[in-house]
């Protein structure tokens, strides 16, 4: 039985299998069902659980050198967020680009873990190392 870390044997299987320059997204409760790509499901109610809380359990265990986001989580959130994205993705590379882009780059990952965050394109494709 597993006492620590990732409990979801969901969630433990698609990173087990996000390997070298392989990408993962996880996005907040309003990102839309991707096609053709596996999607773990852990929202529960909102804000439970947030992109921060599980973007800090992958982190713990997997090395991520780049991430992505939607410029626009910049202009649709105060400072005080994006200060706490930017401390959750401390070391890691982060390209901020249009919406329309970054949903681009989602069928070419291996999975995506959906939270109950309900910040506004609060959505992290992260390429592992």
């Amino acid at each position: 039985m597993i006492k620590t870390g990732i409990l979801n044997p969901q969630m433990l299987s698609l990173l087990a299998r996000v390997r070298h320059t392989n990408a993962l997204v996880i996005a907040d409760r309003g990102f839309p069902f991707w096609p053709g790509i596996e999607v773990v499901d852990v929202s529960l109610v909102d804000n439970v659980p947030t992109v921060l809380q599980v973007l800090a359990a992958a982190r713990a265990n997997h090395h991520f050198t780049q991430a992505y986001m939607a410029r626009e989580f910049r202009k649709r959130n105060p400072l005080p967020v994006q200060r706490r994205f930017a401390g959750a993705l401390r070391g890691v590379p982060t390209e901020f680009e249009a919406h329309i882009d970054f949903k681009k780059r989602v069928p070419n990952a291996v999975g995506l873990i959906r939270t109950g965050d309900t910040i506004q394109y609060a959505n992290v494709i992260l390429v592992s190392g």
